[in-house]
């Protein structure tokens, strides 16, 4: 399994923006689903954004509008820039990759290399 290296986490207060990255070791520049998952205590991981090889984006509903996310090959990162930010927002961020090729999946099993995630707190 893949490991990754996620930075840009922090605290914020509500409203603010908080930008993460993930270094992905050659992963946007391979077919496969890329994503951001969130996971807070006592709770499963949860998808937050995604990004398939052409280009399309799907959010979890609760990050629609707020929060974008993007590859970029030259620098080989996966970025999540997310605005507007609340307090049910914070928890530990995942950056995941070298995940299915033909769709994107919400679900963290079908994602082969992960980040050690970094902790958002919204105030």
């Amino acid at each position: 399994h893949v490991q990754l290296v996620e930075s840009g986490g922090g605290s914020v207060q509500a409203g603010g923006s908080l930008s993460l990255s993930c270094a992905t070791r050659g992963y946007t520049r391979r077919s496969g689903c890329l994503a951001w998952f969130r996971q807070v205590p006592g709770k499963e991981r949860e998808m937050v954004a995604q990004i398939q090889d052409d280009g399309a984006k799907h959010y979890d509903s609760t990050a629609e509008g707020r929060f974008t996310i993007s590859k970029d090959a030259a620098k080989d990162t996966l970025d999540l820039r997310m605005t507007s930010l609340k307090p049910e927002d914070s928890g530990m961020y995942y950056c995941a990759v070298d995940g299915p090729v033909a769709f994107c999946s919400d679900y963290p099993s079908d994602f082969r290399g992960w980040g050690q995630g970094t902790q958002v707190t919204v105030s």
